[in-house]
């Protein structure tokens, strides 16, 4: 074997590994749904779903009487899904390498619209599906095990990041990670022999070890990598799939979004709304003025924080009024999820939402339900129409300024 170059650590012999575009696993067009001959009656496919901003995934999602799981339904000829290869009776098993059949059908179609313009969904046909139930058997069994790629934030010690990187030698993009135990690395929770995919947000595949080894020094005292076993990468690479940093395990980001349950009280919610200016130069709605004693602080509001979602619906590509008439839809109570202004700034260093990771631990919270510009015309109940485009969820807000009556502000006092 050639001689290998590291940083940090001693030199160890590492398995040839490449990323060829060639074999897809950065070209998410070639998808093995698009070759209908090459699928296995019965067995999952998987499909990575990429959209422009004002374009929609192209199908809708349903729960229907009689007919068990979450249902692929009205598939638009010619757009995204129909191209990938997605059909009508599919039933969704996986969003994003979770598995949803089990979920109530809300929670499932939030976990999709908050992937934003790209997810990743395995589906089993309608027959097959319909089988497996009736012969009991455990569908997240049918799916391989977490294939996830991780993303992990390492402060360096006084010691360093507490990780080394190793790659053949004159080799572009090949970086294998050794991790020093009870070290930085370790404890962000990074796998000791995975392959380095992204360093803060950027693809490495291009880098040699020489510019590796000069990003590494310029990240300062944090760095956020993306990495993938070689398990996962197989995985991707044989299903002509790209591994990005919006499929990830993020579990280990010390960055969470916070769920706030609020019952207003005589004296309001006790929080201001504030429309500003983030650092980026987009427009969001940020808490403030929190008052102790009363439900936002009790629900543990901090200053400073970003409000993200309300009752379960993003607010993003919402105004000020608009997210206004979303807090009061429910005259008495709210629920919000807000992260504060250091996730904010690391998920818009790294371009991802922080919507995309946020696990709900509370099973029955919510539903979904359709906005009336979107109820289907058959009067069958639970669909959830995905098809959402530029003008976003918002239909529904003018009727709720009618009957409300609320005038356009720059904050709002509950």
């Amino acid at each position: 074997m050639k001689q290998m170059k590291e940083l940090e650590g001693d030199t160890k012999s590492i398995l040839k590994f490449e990323f060829n575009p060639k074999e897809g696993i950065d070209n998410p067009a070639l998808s093995l749904a698009e070759d209908a001959d090459g699928e296995v009656p019965g067995e999952p496919r998987f499909y990575l779903l990429s959209k422009g901003s004002a374009e929609t995934f192209g199908f809708r999602l349903r729960e229907e009487p009689g007919c068990r799981g979450h249902v692929i339904r009205q598939v638009e000829l010619g757009g995204l899904a129909q191209r990938r290869g997605l059909q009508d009776g599919d039933r969704l098993l996986q969003v994003n390498g979770h598995f949803v059949d089990h979920m109530e059908h809300g929670r499932v179609v939030r976990k999709i619209e908050a992937s934003g313009n790209q997810v990743l969904l395995a589906v089993l046909d309608g027959e097959s599906y319909d089988a497996a139930k009736a012969l009991g058997r455990d569908l997240s069994q049918m799916l391989p095990g977490d294939v996830r790629p991780r993303l992990c934030h390492i402060t360096r010690d006084k010691s360093g990041f507490g990780f080394s990187v190793s790659g053949p030698e004159g080799a572009k993009g090949t970086f294998q990670l050794s991790v020093r135990r009870d070290g930085p690395a370790e404890r962000a929770g990074l796998p000791s022999g995975s392959w380095l995919l992204e360093l803060n947000g950027a693809s490495v595949r291009s880098y040699s070890h020489a510019q590796l080894a000069r990003k590494l020094k310029r990240s300062g005292s944090k760095v956020t990598l993306l990495v993938a076993s070689g398990a996962a990468e197989e995985f991707y690479r044989l299903r002509g799939l790209r591994v990005t940093a919006a499929l990830a395990d993020a579990s280990w980001l010390p960055f969470k979004v916070r769920k706030l349950h609020m019952v207003k009280e005589p004296e309001g919610y006790g929080f201001l709304l504030k429309e500003e200016k983030c650092s980026s130069g987009a427009t969001g709605q940020f808490l403030w003025e929190v008052d102790a004693g009363l439900p936002a602080e009790r629900a543990g509001m901090k200053e400073g924080d970003r409000l993200l979602a309300v009752n379960g619906e993003s607010i993003e590509g919402l105004d000020h009024q608009q997210t206004v008439l979303r807090i009061r839809a429910h005259a008495d109570r709210v629920t919000l999820l807000v992260i504060d202004p250091a996730g904010d700034e690391f998920y818009r260093s790294i371009g991802l939402s922080p919507l995309q990771f946020f696990e709900d631990s509370d099973a029955a919270s919510g539903s979904c339900t359709p906005s009336p510009a979107h109820l289907p015309d058959d009067g069958s109940p639970g669909c959830c129409d995905l098809d959402v485009g530029p003008d976003g969820p918002i239909s529904w807000l003018a009727t709720a300024a009618a009957a409300v009556g609320i005038a356009q502000s720059q904050c709002l006092e509950e």
